[in-house]
């Protein structure tokens, strides 16, 4: 048995284990030091959706599985359910040290990118530079500021996989086991299945490698084995998932990236997954992939406004020409970013000396990880540009199984946020395990000139760009405007080039006298990963200032307001629609109320379709008679039959406006209108009294007969979110109606 020697086989774990734990706890010193947390957009959308849930879990010890506060009532797979697989999380618990949840997901992608470049040989100490660079990245950064900590938690434990692969396939089996399982189930945990889709691609491009170079090696007998133990693995880890895949999969054919019943204008067939125009709304322009390297290519950030700072070219040409009506009127269009995209809240920037690495590992690493990792680079670049490059991705989208279940394809560039520090490393790693010679002096040069060159050359010509952001929303601006604009946008530009510029001059230089022996190998993997942490934080402290944090009592989003108070004064069962609540982008009103809004992605697709082609109408129809002073509730159908008994324009008590014209929550009917196919069903159901008219479609269901009891009555008597019981007097056969949300695969009616 080989002897253990502390300091050359544990210290190094320990020290870097140390760093992650130094940088996380330093990034994050708000929440760690002062009891504040991060106001994170998609967690409070979540807490509002979960609050009706978790309450009922906290009083009855059960589960739900049904929101009855959002969309009318969704099933709450993808919400808030808690499945029987606490092990795995006591296990992602464990390996992140008890850090605070979701600023440990940093944490744990500093650790398993560092397991993952251990497993591919690359030395500790400079693996640790590789792990600071992905999980330093803003892109992890800005999804944890926006509190997608599900699709952050996933990017964890990808390269956990990727490690387990190369362990079984360098004869490591049993390691390699354990360490596919584990990231498998760890990774799937986090339920975020784009991630995953992602991490497929990747995996699967490095076995299709491991493939070819085994049968040049006449190794495939040993490939085989091998991909035996990873699928092994693989079903190990999906095991673990199993309950939350099944009900997810289940779901998915009744949720907008399910097939629609519905046949539109022109079309002979129903259609599957998203619809193009909603899957492609977040995407990259062709040149955006650039801030990668430069991150104020296109500015930066959405919400930096030049008008806020007083020494700003804008600033002055506003108050020197404009008065306060002009200043007011222009300073929403001073946005330092000027990018294709409507909004973002910063560039995913990868690290002038990441890129430089990448450069270094194209010519030095070995030639099998080459062929690997570029192409992936390649691809994630094609894929976030979604519909800016629509030939390939259509193609992809119409072709590709599971690709168009997935929105946000900027999120493809994970991919290749993944690969560089990668490939980076293994090049870095060949460099310092080879003599120096002409010819490793000439590759080095090269990289210094390719990547070195391009910010050189951005610095230099920077004032040839037009720098004016063109298209719905530039605005029409006066001239002397778009000069101060261009000349602000300039300046960040060619600042961040020259910062690039000079980030990898040190990067050059630390190799550089590495191989002139002038500085010992952990000396300069040091130093790269100081290089790395300050060249990543700085930036990502663009974004994530103090000021991102905030005590609880801070946090007013989910904080009752007056409207809120004069409604939960009637304690009976009813729904609410909030005007002033964005349908669909905004549950505010869910941690209250039972809402006919809420914030979720994959809504059932019947009640979408019911919304956009009837509810939606409706209610612009009544805001203009509203607006007119005619207030129309009887014509306002869809809520009726809804039973949204109170209409919320503000958050102040005569912002509410009772509904008297609601169906409730169960009515008879007088007739029924047959019609022969779910899009019959659909236009007849928003052109009817729903009072006294049912639509039923009689492809799937068998008119029934029934007799009209003018005194038939209908009331709910006791309402749980999975269990709703009513009591009905009628002298006759008779139809009711109810105002739920129907899911096929769980409601029962008896």
């Amino acid at each position: 048995m080989k002897k253990i020697d502390f300091v050359k086989h544990i210290l190094p774990h320990v020290i870097a284990i140390g760093i992650f734990l130094v940088v996380t706890v330093a990034f994050f010193s708000p929440v760690f030091f002062e009891d504040k947390t991060l106001e994170q957009h998609d967690i409070q959308q979540y807490l509002a959706s979960s609050h009706s849930a978790m309450e009922y879990r906290e009083a009855t010890g059960q589960e739900p599985l049904w929101s009855k506060s959002m969309f009318g009532g969704m099933p709450l797979y993808l919400v808030n359910v808690q499945w029987d697989n606490q092990p795995v999380s006591y296990t992602k618990f464990v390996l992140s040290l008890g850090l605070t949840h979701p600023y440990c997901n940093i944490y744990l992608a500093f650790l398993c990118y560092y397991i993952m470049l251990l497993a591919f040989g690359v030395r500790s100490y400079l693996a640790i530079a590789g792990a600071l660079a992905f999980g330093l990245s803003s892109y992890m950064i800005l999804g944890l500021s926006a509190g997608h900590n599900g699709r952050i938690g996933a990017i964890a434990f990808m390269p956990l996989i990727i490690a387990g692969m190369q362990l079984v396939f360098a004869n490591r089996k049993i390691l390699g086991f354990g360490v596919s399982a584990m990231g498998m189930a760890l990774q799937l945990r986090e339920n975020h299945l784009q991630i995953t889709y992602y991490l497929a691609i990747v995996a699967v491009i490095f076995g299709l490698v491991k493939l070819v170079e085994a049968i040049m090696q006449k190794k495939l007998g040993d490939y085989l084995k091998g991909l035996s133990v990873l699928i092994l693995a693989a079903c190990i880890g999906i095991g673990s998932f199993f309950g939350q895949l099944w009900a997810i999969t289940e779901y998915t054919k009744y949720s907008i990236r399910g097939p629609s019943e519905l046949v539109k204008s022109g079309a002979t067939t129903t259609g599957s997954g998203l619809t193009k125009d909603y899957a492609f709304q977040y995407k990259y322009g062709i040149y955006e992939p650039l801030t990668l390297l430069i991150p104020s290519f296109y500015g930066g950030s959405s919400s930096n406004y030049f008008v806020q700072d007083e020494n700003s070219a804008t600033y002055k040409a506003l108050m020197e020409k404009g008065d306060a009506k002009t200043f007011n009127q222009l300073a929403a269009y001073s946005s330092a970013y000027w990018g294709p995209q409507s909004f973002t809240g910063g560039a995913y920037y990868a690290g002038a000396i990441v890129i430089f690495l990448f450069v270094v590992g194209l010519l030095f690493a070995e030639k099998k990880y080459v062929i690997w990792l570029l192409p992936l680079c390649l691809l994630s670049i094609m894929i976030s540009w979604g519909d800016s490059f629509p030939s390939f991705n259509y193609f992809l989208f119409d072709h590709l199984p599971g690709f168009n279940k997935f929105r946000s394809f900027n999120f493809a560039l994970i991919i290749i946020l993944f690969a560089m520090p990668l490939l980076g490393l293994l090049g870095v790693e060949k460099l310092w395990s080879s003599d120096f010679n002409k010819t490793i002096k000439k590759k080095l040069l090269i990289a210094l000139g390719v990547v070195g060159g391009i910010c050189f050359l951005f610095l230099i010509f920077a004032g040839i760009g037009s720098f004016v952001k063109t298209g719905p929303g530039a605005g029409d601006l006066p001239g002397w405007y778009k000069s101060a604009l261009a000349e602000d946008r300039i300046s960040l530009f060619r600042i961040d080039a020259a910062r690039s510029l000079a980030f990898i001059a040190l990067g050059f230089a630390v190799l550089y006298f590495e191989l002139h022996k002038k500085i010992t190998v952990p000396g300069a993997a040091l130093v790269l990963v100081a290089l790395v942490s300050i060249d990543l934080a700085t930036v990502n402290k663009r974004y994530f200032k103090d000021e991102s944090f905030k005590l609880p009592e801070e946090q007013t989003f989910l904080t009752m307001n007056l409207a809120d108070m004069a409604i939960l004064k009637d304690t009976t069962s009813y729904r609410v629609f909030a005007f002033n609540e964005p349908f669909g982008t905004d549950a505010r009103a869910s941690y209250f109320h039972d809402n006919i809004g809420g914030y979720h992605g994959a809504k059932m697709k019947r009640y979408q379709d019911f919304f956009d082609s009837c509810f939606s109408k409706q209610a612009q129809e009544f805001s203009v008679k509203a607006n007119q002073g005619k207030i129309d509730l009887a014509g306002f159908q869809a809520a009726n039959m809804l039973n949204v008994k109170y209409l919320v324009f503000g958050d102040k008590p005569n912002a509410v406006l009772p509904n008297n014209q609601v169906n409730g929550n169960a009515w008879f009917v007088q007739k029924v209108a047959e019609v022969k196919s779910p899009t019959e069903e659909l236009k007849k159901a928003c052109n009817i009294d729903t009072k006294t008219i049912a639509v039923v479609d009689g492809s799937k269901f068998k008119i029934p007969e029934t007799g009209v009891d003018s005194t038939a009555s209908i009331k709910l008597i006791v309402e749980k979110p999975n269990y709703l019981k009513y009591k009905a007097v009628t002298s006759t056969n008779g139809l009711a109606v109810f105002s739920e949300i129907y899911y096929p695969k769980g409601w029962i009616a008896t």
